[in-house]
């Protein structure tokens, strides 16, 4: 059988805990290869970069950025239709997510909150095994809501020429510029800047490990911002007796078909569907076999069946795991949604796939993985905003509150100047 089925329950750690450690990969030996190559970059420049993209990708482009403006893809109506109406959803799910500046008084003071955008991102988008002008879209739009007034996407030159679908959806969510840069190298340029690439403040976006280890190395030295630490694309399925096990099946293989370290697990109370469920991924995986070695390698190497004692124990190692997509098909689905403390997206019921996330609902399909959803969000508005506090403090209350700082100061052994310059204005 392709995916095994494990009949356990929460204490069972030496079943559980390889899969809960899963895909939080040591980057050493990959930061060791990756450095030097970013400091090429940081010194040698453009010189640098055409020496990586040769090596890597096997042509040098005529021109490392285009002008978007400049650009004019032809690309055949169904597919503009899907890409505007993926903008569309997006930019409307996402909308409601800038936050209002606020004001309060506190003790006689005004206290506020102003949100301010970062001034320019870069978001990446991968080339490879696929192509992922969604990914593009789920980048920009945001950023665009949320202020920012350079936007450029980084994306490898694609053998030379880049896929008009790829320009179109750039030029449909509001990006200035198209870099061909990948891999490390491609991060370097737009963190450091090139004689011809504009420096981000913000480097966002999925890629592979020398992508993501290009962006916590120049993170870890202040460079830039990340959204977070990507690993492998990851499922996890809760389902009752009440699913469709070929729904369920067809769920896990679409993460699979990301790539053989993709991660694919259903949790059940139910035996029967569990049966069920791995009968239709053997059928799926003869009958569909488009990128079938693939498919098969992460499901025979990642993918898991749990059969737990009851839901609650699903739930509670859902947590654990802190799945970056969450699928919740059981029957009391949106009860079970309270259950749920970390993920990076949640999807509920039987007709809410992971794919319609991906591509069209208009949540953001740039998520924490690797457990990483126990500290990170998806990504949002938010993501490209930083809050200023202000104050407007009052002589009445700064002659009020003086004596409390006079107290703190002196117990830091900061009087001689803190508590002066408050007290100086009494």
């Amino acid at each position: 059988m392709a995916i095994p089925i494990l009949p356990v329950s929460l204490k069972d750690r030496e079943i559980l805990d390889p899969v809960l450690k899963r895909a939080r990969e040591d980057l050493g030996s990959t930061l060791a290869l990756v450095q030097p190559i970013i400091e090429d970059i940081q010194r040698n420049g453009d010189s640098a970069l055409r020496e990586y993209t040769r090596k890597f990708d096997g042509i040098v482009p005529d021109s490392f950025v285009l002008d978007l403006s400049k650009l004019h893809p032809k690309i055949d109506s169904a597919l503009e239709a899907a890409l505007q109406k993926a903008a569309d959803n997006i930019r409307a799910f996402h909308q409601i997510q800038i936050p209002e500046d606020k004001e309060i008084i506190v003790n006689g003071n005004r206290l506020g909150i102003r949100h301010t955008a970062v001034e320019s991102v870069s978001v990446y988008a991968p080339g490879g095994k696929a192509l992922y002008p969604s990914t593009i879209l789920m980048g920009v739009i945001p950023a665009k809501l949320a202020g920012v007034k350079n936007i450029q996407i980084v994306t490898p030159p694609q053998g030379g020429e880049l896929p008009d679908g790829l320009i179109a959806a750039a030029k449909i969510a509001g990006a200035d510029r198209i870099v061909l840069a990948g891999g490390a190298q491609g991060i370097a340029a737009v963190s450091y800047g090139t004689e011809t690439i504009s420096a981000s403040e913000f480097v966002i976006g999925p890629g592979s490990k020398f992508v993501t280890a290009a962006k916590v190395y120049l993170s870890g030295l202040g460079v830039i911002g990340i959204d977070s630490p990507a690993g492998p694309s990851e499922v996890l399925v809760i389902a009752d007796d009440s699913a469709n096990p070929i729904w369920v099946a067809a769920d896990l293989l679409s993460q699979a078909e990301h790539g053989e370290d993709s991660v694919a697990i259903l949790c059940t109370d139910s035996l029967n569907l569990a049966k069920e469920v791995q009968k239709e991924v053997d059928k799926a995986l003869i009958e569909r076999p488009k990128r079938g070695e693939m498919k098969r390698k992460s499901i025979e190497d990642n993918g898991r069946i749990f059969v737990f004692p009851n839901l609650e124990e699903c739930f509670a190692f859902s947590d654990l795991f802190a799945p970056e997509h969450l699928e919740i098909q059981t029957k009391t689905y949106k009860e079970d949604l309270k259950k749920v403390r970390h993920a990076g997206s949640v999807f509920l019921g039987n007709y809410s796939p992971v794919a319609m996330g991906d591509y069209i609902s208009g949540t953001n399909h740039i998520l924490p993985t690797a457990g990483a959803a126990r500290i990170y969000s998806s990504l949002g508005v938010s993501t490209f905003l930083k809050r200023v506090t202000w104050q407007e403090v009052s002589k009445e209350s700064l002659k009020e509150l003086y004596p409390h700082v006079k107290t703190l100061s002196e117990f830091e052994g900061l009087d001689e100047e803190h508590g002066t310059s408050v007290k100086i204005r009494t």
